[in-house]
């Protein structure tokens, strides 16, 4: 027995009601922009069919919203309305500008089309003043050899209408000539303004009907991407890229073509837009990103201008939707942008580090924490600054413990003796023996932390991982790893000792996150010998300046990245602090880094100390350095003993050509001359007093300095505060 039917009231979602007639998803608004607010109907069910749907509702498509938005794209906010009227205005100018001046061509040119046009009218209307059909029609006629009687009759008609008509317009076409002399005559005694009227009336549309189809009147020419961009220039870029059908012979309109789901609108210093590839044609998103260099020349900019990226699922995309943004110059170029690290007090690791500005000034910041970080790129181009910001950030924080090595051995890292727990310099024997020693206090410190997590209750430790209530309870702060040239260590070390040290930097990087470790590992170009791939491939966030090829690109930001786009080989020598970022798979940006010069960065190295200080957790070689501890108290230490006991930190002794060579390393233009015997005069006058002028390494003795000489020379007030 069947129910009877009952009548309810229910809410009803009109944008559903949509998708289900058109079996469609709604579509994602890339721009998001809000939606029209949904309004919620309350109608009643009639046999599970909603009366928007019925087929005899006449408001059924006045109450189904649109799919297209009310407003386009560039009026949508009054910044982009601001900016695309202001990109209007530029063209409107340039077009005023280009042609103008080549207002006196164009006037030559319609003088010369007038006279075209003035003959093709008469040689139009000739025949008609002429009556040339009569007199054809005589001629023939006269031509025949016999006539019928018939044809002399009509001969002798057409010879008569053909005087008629020939009188008649003779009378005319003189009285034309004689108006339009009697007009000549007026305008030349005319006013000349109303000369030039007439003149332009008269002229132009004759040169109107000289030009014809083949001939133009003005110049036709694309203004510069920065002035305008349009559909049609990026439909012809992809089409010389290969990207879409050329079609030899086919009508330019039955061509494929892309479909711009937005743009080319104005986007700050730029154009942008968003446009996908027409299906049957086989491309892919993946396809334009590795054309970047043919589209970027064929919109007439470096490939540096374009900013290529695919839009996914996530946003809207599809397999076949690219985002591109075409700056108006080169977007990394100009002032270097100050970081904000440099006037903080402090700052948590916990937060993501602020790192640079991407091309559009949207400021980019990296989380570090769970993270391993590895730098790389050629000399001189700010690797070890950009490398440096992820550290400063660490100075900021007290619960940040610092284990630094720099294989260089220069000056860029000395401002850390300061603060850092552990700090190796150079890659002499010492100092690798100094790595090691640290590599070993760091995975024995790994193990304590993990044994301590495990035994927590999942109250304390849910996930097994460190967290900032446990650094402040238990006193385990987060450990930043920070070796700068690491090629300069494995270069130097024996095989079994680099098999070694490589391990224990896996461990660290794979591991280590889960304790609280924070890698952060800088080389030169990673090759196979310098730097490993069993290494490389285990760090998940990579930066790389300029480098020589895509080759040497794919070896710092992962393999098969310069296809995708992340290609730090085009970028070039004026683009200091400017490198590619890639933080996932599929995710990267090129980045203009943040600048924080060495003074800059030795003030964040001072501030660190004292919030250590403050919070007692200054520790390790920091606790027990003198010349940071004289800088602390105030107290002025020599520059040559606080460089001398620098270089002697891993050593109780050294010989004098070594120490030279490493004074030179930290500061070449102060070292740069020195010889033993400056050296020796320098010190003395310093304060210091040698005890033996010979010193025995390795059982070889020579001229050199023992370092508690040295020490000697620093006040005991100083040498008391720094443990020693």
């Amino acid at each position: 027995m069947t129910e009877p039917a009952t009548t309810e009231a229910r809410v009803v979602s009109l944008a559903d009601h949509r998708a289900a007639r058109t079996d469609e998803t709604p579509p994602i608004d890339l721009t998001k922009t809000a939606e029209p607010p949904e309004q919620d109907v309350a109608e009643p069910e009639e046999s599970g069919v909603d009366v928007v749907d019925l087929p005899g509702n006449p408001l059924a498509d006045w109450l189904t919203v649109p799919d297209t938005p009310v407003l386009p794209v560039w009026a949508r906010s009054v910044q982009s309305l601001r900016e695309n009227t202001a990109a209007l205005g530029r063209l409107a100018w340039w077009h005023f500008r280009y042609h103008g001046v080549r207002t006196p061509k164009y006037l030559l040119k319609t003088v010369l089309l007038a006279a075209r046009g003035f003959y093709r009218a008469v040689k139009g209307l000739w025949p008609t003043l002429t009556a040339q059909e009569q007199s054809a029609t005589v001629k023939a006629l006269r031509a025949q050899s016999k006539l019928r009687p018939e044809d002399i009759e009509l001969a002798a008609r057409h010879q008569v209408a053909y005087a008629e008509r020939t009188q008649s317009r003779r009378w005319r076409f003189g009285l034309a000539a004689v108006g339009v002399a009697a007009a000549a005559t007026g305008i030349l005694l005319a006013d000349p303004l109303l000369q030039a009227a007439i003149g332009a009336a008269v002229t132009i549309p004759l040169a109107h009907l000289g030009r014809g189809e083949e001939a133009r009147l003005l110049d036709q020419a694309a203004p510069p991407i920065r002035v305008d961009m349009s559909a049609q220039q990026l439909n012809d870029a992809l089409r010389a890229a290969g990207l879409l059908k050329s079609g030899s012979g086919k009508d330019e309109k039955d061509l494929p073509r892309v479909s711009c789901t937005m743009g080319p609108v104005r986007d700050g210093r730029g154009w942008s837009v968003i446009f996908d590839m027409p299906r049957g044609g086989g491309k892919t998103a993946s396809d334009v990103l590795a054309k970047r260099e043919v589209i970027a020349q064929e919109l007439g900019v470096d490939e540096i201008q374009v900013i290529m990226s695919r839009v996914r699922a996530a946003k809207g995309g599809n397999a076949g939707r690219v985002s591109m943004w075409v700056a108006d110059d080169d977007p990394y170029l100009g002032t270097p942008n100050p970081s904000p690290l440099e006037k903080a007090e402090t700052f948590s690791i916990w937060e993501p580090v602020p790192f640079g500005q991407d091309a559009r000034g949207t400021r980019i910041s990296v989380p570090v924490m769970w993270q391993s970080m590895f730098f790389g790129g050629l000399p001189r181009r700010g690797k070890t600054f950009s490398q440096r910001l992820l550290t400063a950030a660490g100075l900021l924080d007290a619960y940040v413990r610092h284990y630094v090595a720099d294989g260089k051995g220069g000056a860029d890292w000395m401002p850390m003796k300061a603060v850092a727990h552990r700090l190796v310099m150079g890659a002499e024997d010492d100092a690798i023996t100094a790595l090691k020693a640290m590599l070993a206090e760091l995975l024995a410190e790994m193990e304590r932390r993990f044994a301590l997590l495990r035994d927590l209750p999942p109250s304390v430790c849910p996930e097994g991982k460190l967290t900032p209530e446990i650094v402040a309870r238990y006193n385990l702060p987060v450990i930043f790893v920070t070796i700068d040239e690491l090629q300069e260590y494995f270069t130097s070390m024996e095989r079994e000792d680099r098999e070694q040290v490589i391990n224990d930097l896996c461990r660290i990087a794979r591991r280590g996150p889960a304790a609280g470790f924070v890698s952060n590992f800088a080389s030169q170009r990673p090759d196979a010998e310098s730097v490993p791939t069993k290494l490389r491939e285990i760090i998940t966030i990579r930066y790389s300046t300029q480098v020589v090829d895509r080759a040497s690109s794919d070896m710092v930001l992962g393999k098969g990245k310069a296809a995708q786009g992340a290609d730090a080989s085009v970028l070039s020598e004026e683009h200091m602090g400017v490198g590619v970022l890639v933080t996932g798979p599929a995710s990267y940006v090129t980045v203009r880094a943040d600048y924080l010069d060495g003074p800059a960065f030795a003030q964040l190295c001072r501030k660190g100390r004292a919030l250590r200080e403050a919070a007692g957790q200054l520790t390790g070689d920091a606790a027990g350095d003198v010349t940071a501890a004289a800088d602390a108290a105030g107290v002025s230490v020599a520059p040559i003993v606080s460089d001398v006991l620098e270089v002697m930190r891993h050593s109780p002794r050294m010989f004098t050509t070594d120490l030279l060579a490493a004074l030179v390393n930290i500061d070449e233009d102060t070292y740069g001359d020195f010889n033993a015997e400056a050296l020796a005069a320098a010190l003395e006058a310093a304060g210091v007093k040698r005890t033996s002028k010979q010193v025995k390494i390795s059982g070889t003795n020579g001229a050199g300095y023992q370092r508690r000489d040295i020490e000697a020379a620093v006040p005991a007030e100083i040498l008391l505060s720094a443990g020693r």
